[in-house]
């Protein structure tokens, strides 16, 4: 995972608005003097930050080789909580927005085969995964899901670009994916990368259970429904670089109770979705509730998301 560190703050402008499905458009953004844009690599996204209080994370689905432009897709969402809407009725070509990152929480590992598997506006961070398989030479194949074809983004180019490779499967003409045939039999050569609604993770999640350990890599749009807090008391946070001890209380986050302190983190989503505030665990154990740390990244209690996440003992010390 990438911890926490200062990252790019960049000022952008947008040079390209294009409709690409209903409810979705994409934005192509330049810096305005023409200079080069931060390298990523597929699965990485953007925070774009829409108003002071108002920071949302966007997939880059551009073609990484290509540092003059970053190009994001956002659906309007129809119980959006601001963001999307702000997207579809104020970023025009001209407008100037102000991005952090790139960050990349959903890396693509090398394998001989992939099967990829996208839901709706899921696609985006999966395209430029598709193009570097396809460079790299292993063996693919993506099943693209949506309500109907003229919903499903990129579905023409994807399509055109790929052919049989890419399975394209409005609900409307063919149902549900057919998980069952994708992943019916567990493959220790090929990894499983998935994004879209959490319907469709739960049930890729659970097609997956037998297959082996770390070969399912997925990305969330919103956080997975969390348990019970492992302590329902206070209990304390020493930060190891600033020297202060702060307490958490049961209706406070961890994040909460070190900027209160004085202590200013980077972060974004507040909803342990994105990894901004990650930061580095030095001794104590975690109440992981984060949903985007992987089981062995959760387990290794080296890190956690201070958005969401508790302590699971009296004491926890971070590297803050």
């Amino acid at each position: 995972m990438n911890g926490t560190y200062e990252e790019a703050e960049l000022d952008l402008v947008v040079t390209h608005r294009t409709a690409e499905a209903d409810g979705v458009i994409s934005l192509e953004l330049r810096d305005p003097k023409g200079a080069d844009l931060p390298a990523w690599t597929p699965g990485a996204h953007l925070d774009v930050v829409l108003a002071p209080d108002l920071v949302r994370q966007y997939s880059l689905c551009s073609d990484p080789a290509d540092r003059s432009v970053w190009r994001v897709a956002v659906l309007r969402e129809p119980d959006s909580r601001g963001g999307s809407r702000r997207v579809h009725d104020e970023l025009w070509e001209g407008s100037a927005v102000r991005v952090r990152g790139p960050r990349n929480h959903f890396t693509l590992a090398e394998a001989e085969r992939y099967v990829f598997i996208a839901g709706g506006i899921g696609i985006t961070p999966i395209m430029p995964m598709v193009a570097a398989a396809e460079a790299a030479g292993a063996e693919w194949t993506l099943a693209y899901g949506g309500r109907s074809r003229a919903t499903m983004a990129f579905s023409g180019h994807l399509a055109a670009t790929y052919g049989e490779r890419v399975a394209l499967r409005p609900q409307d003409e063919y149902g549900l994916l057919d998980l069952g045939t994708l992943l019916g039999t567990p493959d220790e050569s090929t990894l499983v990368y998935c994004c879209g609604p959490e319907p469709l993770l739960t049930a890729v999640d659970e097609h997956c259970a037998a297959w082996p350990a770390g070969a399912l890599h997925v990305e969330r749009f919103a956080p997975k429904g969390p348990d019970a807090p492992v302590l329902g008391e206070p209990f304390e946070v020493q930060l190891a670089q600033s020297g202060v001890t702060v307490t958490v209380p049961p209706q406070k986050t961890v994040l909460q109770a070190v900027e209160e302190a004085g202590v200013q983190v980077l972060s974004s989503c507040q909803e342990g979705t994105c990894g901004t505030c990650e930061t580095p665990v030095l001794a104590g154990t975690v109440d992981h509730r984060d949903s985007l740390l992987t089981t062995a990244e959760q387990a290794a209690m080296d890190t956690m998301l201070i958005c969401v996440s508790r302590a699971a003992c009296p004491r926890l010390v971070l590297d803050l």
